[in-house]
């Protein structure tokens, strides 16, 4: 149940604060005074929308505290252990902040959450039923969903289990929609990908390989110039027939400055840099005649080079600028082809999991179907038991299943509520045949059987009673007081009835403080009780005959009550 509600900066609300008990509470006032405004308040910390429209003018932010205390039991703490988020003394804080740049901060027993989490919790804390939900029964559409609603987990279990199916049918089907129109392309593009991956694993390509063929290449193309060149550098270095070398010079040059170099310092330091031109003279030597024993003309490897090359240029031209960049390349393509040679079925082999797929989904479909035609009878019996109690005991209500032409996201069926609100007539469609008073009975009547099944302990109602009077406005304030039996009721309501059968009576007035409107909520004695009730059905004129009335439809109430 709701135990504490604070609001700063909501919309004309300054600052509230309320304490809430069980039972029943109504806030009543004059139109305008800020009655739904609170409930929208409550809304906002159950998940609902919120925008930079609620913050008070001038203020930069609005801020809506709930507390909550749960049955040991309840939904609403097992959603709190799956999310990780401590209850340890029992209570669930739900603050809410919107700030007037438009952002959200939520939290959840100061833990911040985002509003898909609230909203998940808020789901299990509160249950908002206003005039829009009375909409949702003039939507067929809708009405599917508030039998699932109705049925829980006797069809819960089924719904899901359903949808995850029927979301892996769809991509089925996608699949092979995509196959067929796209199938020429598709075999095109891996007959590609065979071709590159095989051009580029025959050429055997290997990092670097261009540079050395290159090298090669330059060598075999400059053969008479670097013969030419190693030749003439040999005869300079070891001599010719008579003439002697320029190392056999060096060697005597040597020799005669080491005769000398015990002398002078400076004669040693002469032979030591004349030995060691020598020995890197004599290395020159030995590499001079080491190239021209390995050189040797080859036309034909030449001309394997060439070919070599031009084959490596072909690959970087269609597939890189380097061999790197080739075996790049390579490497994408085979992994993009494995796997297009990992699921190339053909379009008949995916029209066969299709069909498997959807015959599967059908034998789904048919025990969620029996599942849900099982609860729409529960259902049919239990609205006509709640609404005899709101003078409706002549109406027959009843849940109509049309089987559809393929498999829906839902099921196998559309389903529609029907209404015979007069013996003798003809069933039709609730949302041809049912008034605003009709509506917000059936309405009722849905609320009260899913409070039952729910567990929600906190149930408000927004002017549900819209369009009765009389003994039937007598029996919607009887049946909402009876659901405040086993949950905490808050009802905003501008009936006198239902107003008397309150446990707890709230008034709310705007008032003008300098120059801005504000909110007030006043709990109202007993006395005080009397004279709003009178206010509510007299109007501005309350007579002392709206007094009496008022002071008997509180000694009712409580008679009802005790009866209960």
């Amino acid at each position: 149940m709701l135990q504490e509600l604070s609001i700063k900066n909501f919309a004309i609300i300054d600052q509230l604060d309320v304490t809430f008990q069980n039972g029943m509470t109504v806030l009543t006032g004059e139109t305008g005074a800020g009655k739904s405004i609170i409930i929208d308040a409550v809304g906002l910390l159950a998940g609902g929308r919120g925008s930079a429209s609620f913050v008070r003018t001038g203020t930069p932010k609005a801020v809506i505290q709930g507390s909550f205390v749960f049955p040991a039991d309840g939904v609403t703490y097992r959603v709190l252990d799956d999310l990780g988020i401590d209850h340890d003394d029992g209570s669930v804080i739900l603050q809410r902040e919107i700030h007037a740049n438009g952002r959200n901060i939520c939290r959840v027993n100061g833990m911040l959450v985002n509003t898909s989490t609230l909203k998940r919790i808020g789901e299990t804390a509160v249950d908002i039923h206003g005039q829009n939900e009375h909409q949702e029964l003039m939507q067929p559409d809708k009405h599917l969903g508030m039998l699932d609603e109705f049925a829980g987990k006797a069809v819960v279990p089924l719904e899901r289990q359903y949808t995850t199916t029927y979301q892996a049918y769809t991509k089925l089907k996608s699949t092979l929609e995509s196959r067929r129109a796209n199938e020429k392309e598709w075999a095109q593009h891996l007959d590609m990908l065979r071709f590159q991956v095989n051009e580029i694993e025959a050429a055997q390509l290997e990092p670097g390989e261009e540079a050395q063929l290159v090298a090669e290449r330059d060598r075999l193309d400059n053969f008479q110039k670097i013969n030419d060149a190693l030749q003439k550098a040999q005869v300079i270095l070891t001599g010719e027939d008579t003439v002697p070398g320029v190392n056999d010079q060096l060697s005597d040059a040597l020799q005669a400055m080491q005769a000398i170099a015990d002398f002078d310092p400076a004669f040693k330091q002469i032979a030591s840099g004349l030995e060691t031109a020598y020995y890197a003279l004599t290395d020159a030597v030995g590499d001079v005649s080491s190239q021209l024993d390995m050189l040797e003309w080859d036309e034909g490897r030449l001309d394997q080079i060439e070919r070599r090359l031009e084959v490596i240029n072909q690959l970087k031209y269609k597939y890189g600028d380097s061999e790197e960049q080739v075996l790049k390349y390579y490497d994408k393509i085979a992994a993009e082809l494995k796997h297009m040679e990992a699921t190339d079925e053909t379009a008949d082999d995916l029209e066969a999991k299709v069909a498997a797929q959807a015959s599967q989904l059908r034998q789904l479909g048919e025990q969620l179907s029996q599942a849900r035609q099982t609860a729409a009878r529960k259902l049919e019996t239990a609205i006509h038991h709640e609404l005899a109690d709101l003078y409706m005991d002549k109406t027959v209500f009843e849940v109509r299943f049309d089987r559809a032409q393929g498999l829906l996201s839902t099921g196998l069926d559309h389903v529609e509520f029907y209404l015979r609100t007069n013996p003798g007539e003809a069933m039709l469609p609730l949302a041809k045949v049912a008034s605003g008073g009709e509506l917000s009975r059936i309405m009722l009547a849905l609320k009260t059987i899913f409070s039952e099944s729910q567990g929600i302990t906190s149930i408000i109602f927004d002017e549900v009673d819209t369009g009765v009077s009389g003994r039937v406005a007598q029996a919607i304030a009887e049946k909402i007081s009876g659901i405040a039996r086993d949950s905490q009721v808050l009802c905003i309501t501008h009936l006198p009835q239902v107003a008397a059968m309150a446990d707890h009576h709230f008034f709310i007035a705007k008032q003008i403080v300098g120059d801005r409107t504000e909110t007030k909520l006043t709990r109202l004695s007993e006395d005080k009780r009397v004279g709003e009730l009178a206010r509510m059905s007299a109007g501005t004129q309350v007579t002392k005959l709206a007094m009496e009335h008022a002071q008997e439809l509180l000694t009712l109430a409580a008679q009802a009550k005790r009866k209960d």
